[in-house]
């Protein structure tokens, strides 16, 4: 095999197995309306359904007339049209008689149209087929106006319709589950390898339809349980599709706010707590027992803030908190503060009396939640307390200050043998401490599971804590191992502190102690949060740790990155200072500070990487001055540069990002300060909830000891399992029946106040154009009745425009004037391409230098504004639009008559397509469009497009010595010049070519909207066309009266005479402008023949008969050949 076929075989591999992203684009069309359409619309749209029914019922069986499927600008059929105005007789008429609903029924849902939305179902129910596509979904793409993911249950979820939601619904209509945003399956995978884009935004649109609170309402059994869900799947979304996280929180949004609304509606104790209580899966609550608030947890697990913060879910978690302690919340401060003294200081009474007898009546008032909390706190306070005393040494204090001699001789022995020596008093208590607090963090990882520890930030604290302390107890055993190893050996292992080795085992547990002091100390914040003072301040200093935290990337790498360079630069004269420090021969480890002070001093500062990191570190506090730098032998380039690079840290990390930390935290604060509250009330409830739970009642180190309730659940284990499954299974059902009641008072109450709040709107823009649209309708009925009976009625033209509204005139105007979606081409590509080639900017700079100034090559700005205007006219003129609306009539007249003859135009017609043509003779303009035809033959025979006419059709038009063409070729070049730009002027006139005698041709009936505007009737008024009126026209002229058709005739007069007065002075100009040109090409011609020798003539053997004849017969004939070219 050829290497080029392996390659081409790869190719072909390749593009067969991946679908394009891109299957087909079809671009939009234009739909030119004709006369009886833009009536039958216009009536549509004014809700005239006895002028509709008339118009469809004359033109029945004439569909190149009226097309009931005919659409405006804006792609609105006569349908769309009536739901937009909310017409139900015009819907219903339009249906009879067979239009097509396409996405009407979507229109209808966007409108939010019941009546509508209710006919069109049963009409598509009527009309659809099994296995055919529906009626919105048959739509081409390219001209509908809603995604093909988009159906009716889906829009009507979008829009939050209650009333169409609950139609589709209970007509049996279902919502696609989107698939997982990682779903590996084929529908998936194919759909992202084809469009990437329409997948996503699928997703989107089906989760906002999930998302609509009336179809939650609706559609859920547990609507709590389904707006927690969504949220929490939103959340997720919204993290691994980072492009469309707002769309994402959006939605998040609304499925909290409704799940927070339905709280609103709660209206009793009973009612909220059979709410909060539920749980299909767990232990079933009953009302009056200990409140388990299952579904709160849950809240709270899926992050609902807003929903835990409500005041009805806090009223309750305080009625919960403070049990136990009636009127507490109503004691001063100092009546508080006394209380909770007295709690705490008991707390060992109490945790002993709940170890012997948990059902007394003292062990119950322990496991209320405040009791319980002050008791904890109280125990955890004298840890604080021992590892205060600790880190003070309190025994050798102690001894110190009341010892006597036999005391203090031992004290002495005791800092002799400091190293690896045994816990002290205080020590053991706090040994003791956390042996306790490692024992109820096991029990907590094992009842939460890992996944639940790990997610709450305390807990990870606490870890940290707890690995400190375990690590301080495993050194100090180390250190005693070693030391009583050494004993036993013989070496003395007790020897002063400053001669230990740097990691000796007791300075490493130290160091673990003191910092396992610091993260205990610090766990005092999440105590506070339920102070609602400092409860708001510390959930802000913990948001603000999120920006320090990435601020801290970039100082990290700043700081390595100069640490590097630095290092690099100083390492030679850090290590000359080095050998300055440690020169004395008899001690070399020692450094000599009496002598050498500054060396030893300064040394460290660039000795490695590390010294040089921390060096910079410490520049950010101010803590290292200039002198570091002036070491021994340093050059004086290389301390400039190291100058220069130690002030470009400190702009870079000391100016710039500590600055940009403040503002970031600033601004964190700012935007937590706004919803201080909410995050506060949350993180309180989270504590709060931690003591509602059973468990851990006794605090440290009481939490080490089996109680009376352990050894009862030891005996009791394995007894009564059947009748308890039993009893569960009762119990749970019970409760289903009583939380499926609550929430059915919940749903109807909170859809009865949106649809409330719907109906308080007050008179809207809508509400008027239904009254205007009634108005309108019995108006055509009181005159299609009167029209019946015999009676003269007048003609509505002009006036309709009273009772429609700006969107009504809007949607009229455009009709009338044909407006079209589109672009007009050339204005701004005449100015950006006004320079085409590129310049060679060095080549120009240079002749610009060697060029010597001069006054008469300067540029002529002026004459350049001039040359790049491309647009004297900034509004255009009304001609202009005239003229372009007769040349589009014309050559729709050429697609939709292909059985015309064009060579019988009439001379005066030619005009409309070509201007310039009006002032030559009708033999000229014949002879022209002759030529043109004659020069687009061969263009078709190349192409194989040209084909021989049968016999009952009109012989082709012959040139002088040019064969027959066909009318095929005739069209194309006709509409090639109607769709040419710009026309050369036209001179004098031309004759002396072979013709034919022209005949009219029918003049197409969708060029009546020209002709009935004002400026349509100036501009086609020199047009004598013989044209016969349709019945449809003659019908309308009927209606009018007399008077009418004199006015327009004399205005008609009048504007004639004003076009030949302009046209007379127009030919003036254009003779006197000709002369000029004239006498200018003579000069010309007399300097070149002066100046060099004649050119030769072209020959003439190979030029079209019509070109010779043409010839030298005017200047016209060329100017308006190039027009026609």
């Amino acid at each position: 095999m050829n290497p080029s076929e392996s390659q081409q075989n790869l190719l072909a591999n390749e593009t067969t197995g991946r679908a394009p992203s891109v299957q087909s684009l079809s671009p939009p069309t234009d739909y030119i309306l004709g006369p009886v359409e833009k009536h039958f619309l216009l009536s549509a749209e004014r809700g005239d359904c006895a002028t509709v029914k008339r118009l469809l019922e004359e033109n029945k069986d004439h569909p190149e007339i009226l097309n009931i499927n005919c659409v405006d600008p804006l792609n609105r059929s006569a349908l769309i049209a009536a739901i937009e105005n909310e017409n139900v007789e015009l819907i219903r008429l339009l249906l009879e008689l067979g239009i097509q609903v396409k996405d009407a029924l979507l229109h209808a849902i966007k409108e939010e149209y019941v009546e509508a939305v209710e006919i069109l179902l049963e009409w598509e129910e009527r009309i659809h087929q099994p296995g055919q596509p529906y009626s919105w979904e048959a739509v081409d793409r390219s001209s509908s106006n809603f995604t093909p993911d988009i159906t009716p249950l889906v829009l009507a979820a979008h829009k939050n319709n209650y009333e169409i939601l609950k139609i589709l619904l209970d007509r049996g209509a279902t919502l696609p589950t989107p698939h997982d945003a990682r779903c590996g399956c084929d529908e998936c995978v194919t759909s992202s390898e084809q469009d990437s884009l329409r997948h996503s935004q699928a997703r989107i649109n089906a989760y906002r339809a999930l998302t609509s609170p009336s179809l939650i309402a609706l559609s859920s059994r547990d609507p709590l349980l389904t707006a927690f869900e969504l949220s929490w799947e939103l959340r997720r979304l919204s993290q691994m599709e980072q492009e469309f996280r707002f769309e994402y929180n959006e939605m998040r949004e609304q499925t909290q706010l409704f799940s927070q609304s339905l709280l609103d509606h709660a209206r009793t104790s009973l009612e909220l707590e059979i709410m909060l209580n539920y749980n299909p899966h767990g232990d079933n609550w009953e009302p009056g027992e200990r409140q388990t608030l299952d579904r709160l947890k849950l809240a709270i697990k899926y992050k609902q803030k807003q929903f835990v913060a409500h005041p009805n879910v806090q009223q309750l978690l305080a009625a919960i908190w403070y049990d136990g302690l009636p009127g507490f919340r109503r004691k001063s401060m100092i009546g508080q503060f006394i209380e909770i003294g007295k709690l705490g200081a008991m707390f060992p009474v109490y945790s002993t009396i709940y170890m012997l007898s948990p059902t007394s009546p003292m062990g119950l008032f322990m496991k209320k939640p405040f009791v319980k909390f002050i008791c904890h706190s109280s125990s955890y306070a004298f840890f604080l307390m021992l590892l205060g005393m600790a880190s003070q040494r309190i025994e050798y204090l102690a001894i110190e200050l009341f010892g006597n001699a036999w005391m203090l001789e031992i004290l002495a022995g005791w800092k002799r043998r400091e190293r690896g020596c045994i816990p002290g008093f205080v020590e053991s208590g706090v040994i003791i401490y956390v042996i306790s607090l490692v024992v109820g963090e096991i029990r907590s990882l094992w009842s939460d599971g890992l996944l639940e520890y790990i997610s709450d930030l305390w807990n990870i604290v606490d870890f940290i804590q707890n690995m400190f302390y375990v690590i301080w107890i495993m050194l100090r055993v180390t250190a005693w191992i070693i030391v009583q190893r050494e004993y036993w050996s013989g070496v003395d292992p007790w020897y002063p502190r400053d001669q230990w080795h740097a990691f000796d085992p007791m300075l490493l547990s130290e160091g673990a102690f003191a910092a396992g002091m610091i993260f205990s100390f610090l766990k005092l914040v999440h105590i506070f949060s339920v102070n609602p003072h400092l409860g708001p301040l510390q959930i802000s200093l913990g948001r603000m740790i999120i920006d320090i935290i990435k601020f801290f990337f970039i100082y990290t790498l700043v700081l390595f990155a100069f640490g590097c360079g630095m290092n690099q630069l100083m390492w030679y004269y850090a290590d000359l200072e080095k050998q300055k420090c440690y020169h004395m021969k008899d001690f070399p480890d020692l450094p000599d500070f009496d002598n050498q002070e500054k060396a030893c001093s300064i040394w460290r500062r660039f000795a490695n990487l590390f010294e040089t990191s921390q060096s910079l570190f410490w520049a950010s506090f101010g803590m290292i001055d200039l002198m570091s730098f002036d070491l021994t032998g340093i050059k004086s380039f290389t301390r400039f540069w190291a100058l220069l690079m130690f002030g470009s840290y400190s702009v870079i990390n000391v100016i710039v990002l500590l600055n940009m930390l403040i503002a970031m935290m600033s601004n964190s604060y700012q935007i937590i300060s706004e919803r201080a509250d909410t995050e506060w009330k949350f993180a309180r409830s989270h504590l709060w909830m931690s003591y509602f739970e059973d468990g851990d009642t006794v605090p440290p180190p009481f939490n080490m000891v089996p109680t009376g309730k352990t050894f009862e659940k030891i005996v009791k284990c394995g007894k009564n399992e059947r009748q308890t499954r039993s009893l569960i299974k009762k119990s749970r059902e019970k409760a289903l029946a009583r939380h499926d009641t609550v929430m059915r008072l919940l749903i109807r109450r909170y859809v009865t106040a949106e649809q409330r709040k719907r109906d308080e709107f007050g008179i809207t823009e809508d509400d008027v154009m239904e009254i205007r649209q009634d108005i309108s309708t019995l108006r055509y009925e009181l005159i299609d009745i009167l029209r019946q009976n015999g009676m003269r009625t007048p003609t509505i033209d002009k006036q309709d425009a009273a009772l429609s509204g700006k969107k009504g005139r809007v949607m009229e105007r455009r009709l009338q004037k044909d407006f079209q979606i589109g672009i007009v081409e050339g204005i701004v590509n005449a100015v950006i391409q006004s320079e085409k080639e590129p310049k060679d900017v060095f080549s120009q700079i240079a002749k610009a230098i060697g060029r010597k100034s001069s006054g008469s090559k300067k540029k002529d700005w002026n004459a350049m504004v001039r040359k790049n205007t491309t647009s004297k006219d900034p509004i255009g003129s009304t001609t202009e639009a005239t003229m372009k609306q007769t040349r589009r009539s014309i050559r729709r007249h050429l697609q939709h008559s292909p059985n015309s003859d064009l060579a019988s135009l009439d001379p005066n017609r030619l005009v409309d397509y070509n201007p310039n043509l009006s002032e030559v003779s009708p033999t000229t303009r014949i002879a022209y469009a002759k030529f043109m035809m004659g020069r687009s033959r061969p263009a078709k025979e190349e192409d194989g497009e040209v084909k021989n006419e049968g016999e009952g059709s009109q012989k082709s038009v012959r040139i002088a010595g040019e064969p027959s063409i066909g009318r095929s070729a005739l069209k194309k070049s006709l509409l090639k010049s109607i769709s040419s730009g710009s026309m050369d002027k036209v001179g004098e006139k031309a004759g002396g070519v072979e013709v034919r005698a022209p005949s009219p041709i029918p003049e197409d009936p969708r060029e009546d909207n020209v002709e009935k505007s004002p400026q349509g009737k100036a501009a086609l008024a020199k047009k004598p066309l013989d044209v016969k009126p349709s019945s449809q026209e003659q019908g309308d002229k009927k209606a009018g009266t007399d008077d009418e058709e004199k006015k327009e005739e004399e205005e008609e007069r009048k504007k004639k005479e004003e076009e030949e007065k302009k046209k007379k002075e127009e030919e003036e100009k254009k003779k006197e402008e000709e002369e000029k040109k004239k006498k200018e090409e003579e000069e010309k011609k007399k300097k070149e023949s002066s100046s060099g020798p004649p050119k030769p003539a072209p020959r003439e053997d190979n030029v079209p008969v019509a070109t010779t004849q043409l010839r030298g017969k005017s200047k016209a004939t060329g100017q308006i050949m190039g027009g026609w070219i």
